[in-house]
């Protein structure tokens, strides 16, 4: 990162940085108030966005509405399929994972989400278990970071993008396995600190960088 990137970096954060803040605390406090249910639908609609965005993940939540409790592969996939161009696949994700989640963990998802001491553990348990299908350490890290936990990189295409773009990685290909994922996140963590911001700072500040919003 060259030093005119720095100042540029630090005063667009100094116009987003009430925006941001007040972002990263929505995110703590809804988790606060939210019951399990509220936080399968988070989790679900981390599945969805998979290799399509938020915005038709938030089109494909809307349209299975309560179908997200109890309903079967073809029922979501019919409400889906015309939206979702992997909807045969999300579908089977995310009735499999429901199932298990109310199978082996009682669908308590606040209690088991919190019950982790160790942020690594905690992230590894959504990315690596194979109860839980449609979800990558990106998609993980976005589900932890909307829920108030502190210390994921998001490494979608956009803050790859600008990490590449400003010489903090060498390459905007998606890191694939936990090593290299966490090889990247802790080059973004030390450009964070280089910046005196949080990780989670950062990634909303790239984002806004690409996207002129910061993300709900």
């Amino acid at each position: 990162m060259t030093e005119k990137e720095r100042r540029e970096l630090l005063e667009l954060y100094g116009l987003k940085k009430e925006e941001i803040q007040n972002r990263l605390l929505e995110f703590r406090q809804a988790f606060q108030e939210a019951d399990d249910l509220q936080i399968f639908r988070e989790l679900s609609f981390c599945i969805l966005s998979s290799g399509v965005g938020p915005k038709i993940a938030g089109q494909c939540m809307s349209a299975i509405g309560e179908k997200l409790v109890d309903g079967e592969e073809d029922e979501l996939l019919e409400r889906t399929g015309a939206i979702h161009k992997y909807a045969e696949n999300t579908s089977r994700y995310i009735v499999f994972t429901r199932e298990y989640l109310r199978e082996e963990h009682g669908f308590l998802l606040k209690s088991l989400v919190s019950s982790f001491e160790d942020r690594v553990e905690r992230r590894d348990f959504f990315a690596k278990n194979p109860g839980i299908k449609g979800l990558g350490y990106m998609q993980v890290s976005h589900f932890l970071r909307n829920l108030g936990f502190s210390g994921y990189a998001i490494l979608d295409r956009n803050n790859l993008a600008s990490l590449f773009e400003l010489g903090i990685i060498g390459e905007t290909k998606y890191p694939l396995t936990k090593k290299r994922y966490f090889e990247t996140e802790s080059l973004m963590t030390e450009a964070a600190h280089e910046l005196g911001i949080s990780l989670d700072e950062f990634d909303l500040l790239l984002w806004s960088r690409k996207r002129k919003y910061v993300p709900r």
